[in-house]
């Protein structure tokens, strides 16, 4: 049997490896409780080690706080214009879709400005940036949510915004996350804007999480919806190997830019 010592070594060497790990699953690698690990866990957190979160521990705290626009747009500037192209293919000829605020869907407008699409492109968006921009485009047209504007992320929130949704149908949603979790599934900085984002979900036959790999393990304050009820994923690749492979057995298409 491992000693102490050998087993916090394991445990950080698995949590430098894949960022993450469940405690049910080293308990049962090392032929230990789940008690001696948990036990492990909380010793390692105590020394500023790891992060302990609900069966599973990670190499930090999860959970971020409410960052505006123009700080968002400077991190991971590459991977989201990566991902901002792969996910300007899903769009099809005269399409309706439907685009969250934050950076990386601002950089799926920005795509979409750069590439005109062919017949006309119906986009439905609370996002004051992407209305903006792609209202400079002939063949698209933009519904813009009304509502109260948040100021960090230049969207409109509230009741207003919701109402509106009731009378669409869209192809596909396109959001951007704060954080996409194995237990909590995708989330945002703040209640409301989680709580419009679910909305849009509703209002479309698929939800396309646009997210760089730095978000993923992450959770935000806000709770949009479980990780089974997203239908692709477009990340970059520096999703780790355990991720990958939670995502692909949820049935979930993941698409690496």
């Amino acid at each position: 049997m491992l000693s102490i010592a050998e087993r916090h070594k394991y445990i950080l060497d698995k949590l430098n490896e894949y960022g993450f790990i469940r405690i049910t699953d080293v308990a049962e690698e090392l032929g230990v409780t789940k008690v001696t690990i948990r036990n492990d866990v909380k010793i390692l957190e105590s020394k500023g080690l790891l992060y302990k979160v609900h069966g599973s521990a990670r190499l930090a705290n999860p959970h971020i706080a409410d960052r505006d626009l123009e700080t968002k747009s400077h991190l991971n500037r590459d991977a989201k214009q990566r991902i901002a192209a792969r996910a300007v293919k899903l769009i099809g000829e005269s399409d309706s879709i439907m685009i969250s605020a934050g950076s990386t869907t601002y950089a799926l407008a920005e795509a979409i400005h750069g590439n005109p699409p062919q017949g006309v492109l119906n986009v439905v968006t609370p996002f004051l940036k992407v209305s903006t921009l792609l209202c400079e485009l002939d063949n698209v047209r933009v519904e813009q949510l009304g509502g109260r504007i948040h100021h960090k992320s230049c969207a409109t929130l509230g009741e207003n915004a919701s109402l509106t949704l009731s009378n669409m149908v869209c192809s596909k949603f396109f959001v951007g996350v704060d954080g996409i979790d194995t237990d909590f599934g995708i989330t945002t900085s703040t209640i409301e804007e989680a709580q419009l984002s679910r909305k849009m979900m509703e209002a479309s036959s698929k939800t396309v999480v646009l997210a760089d790999s730095s978000k993923l393990g992450q959770r935000g304050f806000g709770h949009i919806a479980p990780l089974e009820e997203v239908d692709i994923i477009i990340t970059d690749d520096g999703i780790t190997k355990e991720m990958r492979e939670v995502i692909e057995e949820l049935g979930i298409e993941l698409i690496i830019a």
